[in-house]
């Protein structure tokens, strides 16, 4: 039997700030019907751009043989405090206010994400970790959050993403249409859902570098001009070097078996960093950077379907979202790699979804389940040996009986 919501709509809220480092995205939604196929609506959205000196503290902490214990607690709770801003934000794009909004949702900002077990200490430990102290949101705005969703697939054997996958199985799946989800943030991550899929069917993975790469070389190619390739003028101005290309193509992780995810410990700074050295040696032209890592993350996508979906299911169309949908450079690359396989390929824009609030819904649906004690991961997708409730629940002061339904 379904069980059925209250008659009242619940409003939730969820934050997030990705691995490009560009600021927090808001998103308000409101969510009415039964838990098993609920309606949820985008109210509000609002982003929250980072100052060029808290961009550069955050990208510092993400250097995991620089960082300082003390500067990565200033930061904890100075997010902390940008996310209650941003939180307060959206409540007021909405029209609402705070005792309307049942519960935040915060992912926080990921510093350090290492899914695969290491020797530590004598033990095997995989880890991960997100800043942005949730019971600063919490205290700040009088709304209970739920923060750190990762840790707890990861305690399960995950690899603690992708976690998005999960809303996109109830905010998507089709009855008769085979879909793919492609977001484009500074990683890329597909959520491949067949026809009348259940839940174990899912089929959810990073893909490799998204914007991450491209914009790392749109400011090396501007002297830091330009913080990422807008609207695909500098992939449209050069040429793609093929025989860079190739040899990117080669890169271990493209072929790495599935459960898999990544971040800039794959391809953040140090990558881009082996990327000019080897663009050197092979005479690259430096307009001509940008054209091959925006043509390397539209293969990776096209590659990933081909190697990992395809053999289970053909798909009938492919959905992109995220700041990259944004980029027609990239967007008419990935249509172009998706021709031979007879996919349309469309962004969440054109069906009437905010592209830039993909994850932060996300966050926003799965703080409500956590609050439900629903469990909130597709562990198809993670590896996990289960599925978990994720997230860690920090209470406001005399907020009792508030997240009680």
């Amino acid at each position: 039997m379904k069980e059925q919501r209250d008659n009242d709509t619940v409003y939730a809220i969820g934050l997030i700030s990705g691995t490009s480092v560009d600021g927090i995205d808001a998103a308000l939604i409101s969510i009415t019907g039964d838990d098993e196929k609920p309606a949820v609506r985008l109210q509000a959205y609002c982003q929250s751009e980072f100052d060029a000196d808290t961009r550069s503290a955050i990208l510092s902490l993400c250097d995991a043989e620089e960082a300082s214990a003390a500067d990565m607690a200033r930061m904890n709770f100075l997010l902390g405090e940008m996310f209650a801003e941003a939180a307060i934000s959206v409540i007021k794009k909405a029209g609402l206010k705070n005792g309307d909004i049942s519960v935040i949702g915060s992912h926080g900002q990921t510093v350090f994400h290492q899914p695969e077990s290491k020797r530590y200490l004598g033990r095997s430990i995989s880890c991960t970790l997100q800043i942005g102290e949730g019971a600063v949101i919490a205290e700040r705005t009088g709304i209970p959050t739920v923060s750190d969703f990762r840790v707890a697939d990861m305690a399960a054997g995950g690899q603690g993403a992708p976690l998005v996958p999960y809303s996109e199985y109830i905010l998507y799946r089709k009855l008769r249409l085979s879909r793919l989800l492609q977001n484009i943030g500074g990683i890329g991550n597909m959520t491949a859902l067949k026809a009348g899929c259940s839940q174990d069917e899912v089929i959810a993975f990073d893909t490799g570098p998204g914007n991450m790469l491209i914009d790392a070389a749109a400011s090396y190619v501007t002297q830091g001009r330009l913080q990422y390739d807008k609207d695909g003028i500098l992939a449209k101005a050069g040429r793609v070097n093929n025989a860079l290309l190739s040899m990117l193509q080669i890169a271990p992780y493209y072929s790495k078996p599935l459960p898999k995810s990544c971040g800039r410990e794959q391809f953040g700074a140090q990558c881009f960093s082996r990327t000019l050295s080897l663009a050197r040696r092979l005479d690259v032209m430096d307009n001509e950077l940008v054209p091959t890592l925006t043509e390397l993350t539209a293969w990776s996508i096209a590659d990933a379907y081909h190697r990992y979906i395809r053999p289970s299911f053909k798909a009938d169309e492919l959905i992109v979202g995220g700041g990259g949908s944004l980029n027609p450079a990239l967007m008419e690359a990935i249509t172009r790699q998706f021709e031979k396989y007879y996919v349309r390929v469309m962004t969440q824009k054109e069906i009437g979804f905010d592209p830039n609030a993909k994850e932060a819904i996300a966050f926003a649906i799965m703080a409500d389940r956590a609050m439900k004690g629903m469990p909130n991961v597709l562990p198809s997708g993670t590896g996990a040996g289960h599925a978990s409730i994720l997230g860690k629940l920090s209470m406001p002061y005399r907020a009792e009986g508030r997240w009680s339904r």
